[in-house]
């Protein structure tokens, strides 16, 4: 059974909080890929940057469904989720529009288990991660080569 550390790319190509939205997205369409590990100062993983991300910047600001009970306004969605929308759609940096704390996995996680979590969840793209610091990344084609090889 192959492991992650067999099929990972080992030197992923990585962002930092700081970088401007229109960087990164250069960057994904320029490399032809989907997503980007986001590593702070000292190379930790802090995030992932997805085309879906980028791409929720191009959504309508979400206005909150209220309805009325007893003559009060009851929201049917949380701020927080509004929040959270609001920062994507109005993101400058790779801070505003990433996804914070990122599903990961070891690099000795099986291949079925990456693919399951890659399916299972929609994911693209899937950091790898020993002691903190990103080691390398898998994306949906490394999966797929294992099936020709």
């Amino acid at each position: 059974m192959k492991t992650a550390a067999e099929i990972m790319t080992s030197v992923p190509i990585t962002l930092t909080p700081e970088t401007e939205v229109t960087q990164a997205a250069r960057l994904l369409l320029d490399k032809g890929i989907n997503g980007v590990p986001v590593v702070d100062d000292a190379g930790n993983l802090v995030g992932i940057l997805c085309q879906s991300d980028l791409i929720a910047q191009q959504k309508k600001l979400p206005i909150p469904s209220l309805f009325t009970f007893l003559d009060g306004l009851i929201p049917l969605t949380s701020m927080k989720q509004v929040e959270r929308a609001v920062k994507k759609i109005a993101a400058v940096t790779v801070a505003d529009a990433m996804t914070a704390n990122p599903v990961t996995v070891k690099p000795d996680t099986s291949i079925e288990t990456v693919a399951a979590l890659m399916v299972d969840n929609s994911f693209h793209t899937v950091p790898v991660v020993d002691g903190g610091r990103i080691v390398g990344v898998i994306g949906k084609a490394d999966i797929l080569k294992t099936l020709v090889s």
